[in-house]
């Protein structure tokens, strides 16, 4: 069995003395792994490096096989060790899709998506929003995403500022009532999903505490009832710490 194509590097183990196992999430393999020979080494330590783009070819005796990988660079994305918020949702970016995705499951938009995301991080650009919505999209790709097109009580598309945390529909400042502290508020740039961006700190974090909630609610009782990432934990607190210096 064999293919190749492209994939971006979401985990890297030893394995032996000097070969590693690296795991990559793809475009047409979802997230799936192989053995590097010689990855611990020198040469190929430095190329197989979380958030990474690179070409493989994968091989094995049986398609169910680890299989191996021969690997060439294609963008390593250095810059983003050179900032510390950005390597820290590099970081959560990579543990959420270890954590959530099943193996070898493509999710092609999820995963073109993540390149569009790792990039934006790479060069520095306005992406805590972006991160935001991506986790709206783990969400969704996993089946469990949010419904925030109108209120769930009312019908409304109006005034929307808030999302059930039984339901995950969004709710309305009218239908809310007297069930409003029991809800989670909702930023706007949430509703009008990926293109938009928050107008501050407080408000990505908001959304984060939304994403967070469901994840941990919804998709973590389907693998076991693990607890998120402790990376994602780091990632939101770095953003906290952020906001309150701004």
């Amino acid at each position: 069995m064999e293919w190749s194509g492209q994939g971006v590097i979401i985990g890297v183990r030893r394995h032996g003395e000097s070969a590693a196992i690296v795991e990559l999430f793809t475009p047409d393999h979802g997230r799936h792994a192989g053995v590097v020979r010689g990855g611990m080494s020198r040469k190929m330590a430095p190329i197989l490096q979380p958030g990474a783009q690179i070409q493989v070819e994968w091989r094995a005796r049986l398609e169910e096989h680890l299989g191996s990988y021969r690997v060439e660079p294609i963008q390593s994305r250095s810059q983003i060790m050179q900032d510390r918020i950005g390597l820290s949702a590099l970081g959560s970016i990579c543990a959420i899709l270890t954590f959530g995705l099943p193996e070898r499951l493509a999710m092609t938009a999820l995963y073109e998506n993540t390149i569009h995301l790792l990039d934006g991080i790479a060069a520095q650009d306005n992406w805590f929003s972006a991160y935001a919505n991506w986790e709206m999209q783990v969400l969704e790709e996993l089946g469990y995403g949010l419904d925030l097109s109108e209120c769930a009580v009312t019908g409304m598309t109006q005034d929307l500022i808030y999302v059930s945390p039984k339901s995950g529909r969004a709710v309305s400042a009218k239908g809310a009532g007297d069930w409003a502290d029991k809800l989670l508020p909702m930023p706007k740039f949430l509703q009008y999903g990926a293109g938009f961006d928050a107008e501050t700190m407080d408000e990505v974090i908001q959304a984060l505490r939304i994403t967070g909630f469901f994840l941990q609610t919804w998709l973590a009782p389907s693998l076991g009832n693990r607890a998120l990432p402790e990376a994602r934990d780091r990632f939101v607190a770095s953003l906290q710490r952020k906001s309150q210096k701004t």
